[in-house]
């Protein structure tokens, strides 16, 4: 049975419906990163690869890495100029100070254990250059509260609670800024910076809907259901 945890199932959504978006708080990352023509750019967690697209229109050279082979399949379909490589963050097929700049754009909150994911992040970066990441900070809204009330009526919250955690288990802590920095920081990065930003992204109600069935509560909920329960 498909490990519900990978995105493997979800990434003809993803890319339908998620990637579009993503690319704006992308294009704003690379700008905080300060990432110039002819950069050296990892982008970690790439999914479809929106981030590494982002950065090659910048002029930078770029690689994406993501651990899911079905969303790498999208990526290297939808964006066939990026060269994408299947691996982990935590060990990274790379050789020391590759890099200029390693991004990854909401990625944070999935590594089990973020200060050694970041060391390698680190090693392949060179001395002087840029780590960038982004960081959920969601609140909650009438919409995923509707459709919680919803899951929650088919598959108990003393069940999916624990296994969303297991599948991003920093989502809350890195939902606070303070989390973000101080992690860094214990990473061993001299200099830390972060911004807040604010993004409105407006959707159908079937997009919406179907977006859903990518984050971890959907993907969860649809494989206890099975096709026939997730479809009614």
């Amino acid at each position: 049975m498909q490990d519900w945890r990978s995105y493997d199932d979800v990434a003809e959504l993803y890319e339908r419906v998620h990637a579009p978006r993503f690319i704006e708080p992308a294009r704003d990352l690379l700008t905080m990163a300060e990432i110039g023509s002819g950069a050296r750019v990892l982008d970690v967690g790439t999914g479809t690869g929106v981030a590494a697209e982002a950065a090659r229109e910048s002029g930078a050279t770029a690689v994406g890495i993501d651990p899911s082979l079905g969303m790498l399949r999208i990526a290297v379909r939808a964006r066939p100029g990026t060269p994408f490589v299947a691996a982990e963050a935590i060990d990274l097929p790379f050789r020391d100070a590759t890099f200029d700049v390693v991004i990854a754009n909401f990625v944070l909150a999935h590594f089990t254990k973020p200060k050694t994911a970041l060391y390698d992040l680190l090693r392949v970066t060179r001395t002087g250059g840029r780590v960038a990441l982004s960081s959920w900070a969601d609140a909650p809204d009438a919409f995923t509260n509707a459709w919680l009330e919803l899951v929650y009526d088919v598959v108990p919250r003393e069940m999916i609670e624990p296994s969303v955690a297991d599948a991003i288990p920093n989502h809350e802590r890195f939902r606070r800024r303070d989390a973000v920095e101080e992690t860094l920081r214990d990473a061993g990065l001299a200099h830390v910076r972060t911004e807040p930003a604010s993004y409105e992204w407006r959707y159908t109600r079937d997009d919406f809907v179907d977006g859903l069935e990518v984050w971890a509560t959907g993907r969860f909920v649809r494989q206890m259901l099975g096709e026939a329960g997730w479809a009614s």
